[in-house]
């Protein structure tokens, strides 16, 4: 992988295994978080220091993974093999071995929070989902898609914050699958142009909404209807999925009022104006996200 590769003159072979510096490791994990966590970067500051390198672990493994499927420059051709490499990377990891800087802190994480191996593993089975171009036909199906590629980040968070009450597991799928679904009505035309069409085709149908206001057409009451009906069942979930906070310390609580809290106010935005999702990418500049982040803790400190 691209991001290993820039790093090996750092590795020392050692026969079957390699030794990496750890603080090294942390350094290049917490480096790439920053780099590509554009929005979730705001909440994990709030966090500390041992918690906070373990989520930079967790994020940067999952952004590797999706940058498999993603990224234009790899090759498809060996996609299958590649994915499989990931996951007997995983399998390595979870056994304490490890050949980069990511998976030798993510080796410590699994050790001291106790990740389950089949949870990263839902990960990639999330990103392989993505392999080839589909549609979901109904809500359900595209639930249990953004239950692997976001639910369960949720869940491994929650792990390594640690929690009152098993509830606040379901609490953080209900709050992941919102925000995945808020990710989905962002990227709506940027998805459409790769092929994927993540809205589910029975809602589409229902309103009326056809690919050509997908790929960025006109002003479209349809649409109108299609992106509120989508933002309220957001809305629904977003709303129970917070309660995640009563359960979990409360640094962390503030780390999750951030990262929801951006997502939030990007849906605020996208209702406002709903046909922007068809012309740009919605996003808040870093003065916005400061100042959620500063409410969060203000908030946090209320209760």
């Amino acid at each position: 992988m691209t991001r290993v590769v820039e790093h090996s003159e750092r590795i020392e072979n050692l026969g079957d295994g390699v030794r990496l510096d750890f603080e090294e490791s942390q350094r290049y994990c917490a480096a790439l978080t920053r780099t590509e966590a554009k929005n979730f970067y705001w909440g994990f500051i709030s966090l500390p220091f041992e918690q906070r390198m373990a989520i930079y672990a967790l994020y940067a493994f999952a952004r590797e993974i999706d940058d498999e499927v993603d990224d234009p420059s790899r090759s498809r051709d060996d996609l299958p093999r590649r994915i499989e490499a990931q996951r007997e990377r995983v399998r390595r990891c979870v056994r304490g071995h490890y050949e980069d800087p990511v998976m030798h802190v993510l080796s410590r994480v699994v050790e001291r929070f106790r990740i389950p191996e089949l949870e990263l593993q839902w990960l990639i089975d999330g990103v392989e989902m993505d392999v080839e171009p589909r549609e979901y036909a109904t809500w359900e199906e595209l639930r249990g898609y953004c239950r692997l590629v976001a639910a369960v980040i949720g869940r491994l968070c929650i792990r390594i914050w640690g929690y009152t009450d098993a509830v606040a597991l379901d609490r953080a799928e209900e709050l992941g699958i919102s925000l995945q679904l808020i990710n989905v009505l962002r990227d709506v035309r940027e998805d459409f142009g790769m092929g994927r069409v993540y809205l589910p085709r029975a809602d589409r149908e229902r309103f009326g909404v056809d690919e050509r206001v997908l790929a960025g057409g006109a002003d479209s009451d349809a649409w109108h209807a299609l992106l509120q009906f989508e933002a309220e069942r957001a809305i629904g979930l977003y709303d129970a999925g917070l309660a995640v906070v009563r359960y979990i310390p409360y640094r962390a609580g503030v780390c999750v009022r951030s990262m929801a809290g951006i997502y939030r106010t990007i849906l605020e935005r996208m209702l406002a104006d709903p046909d922007r999702p068809l012309r740009e990418r919605v996003s808040l500049t870093l003065a916005e996200k400061l100042r959620i982040v500063l409410r969060s803790w203000l908030r946090a400190s209320n209760h």
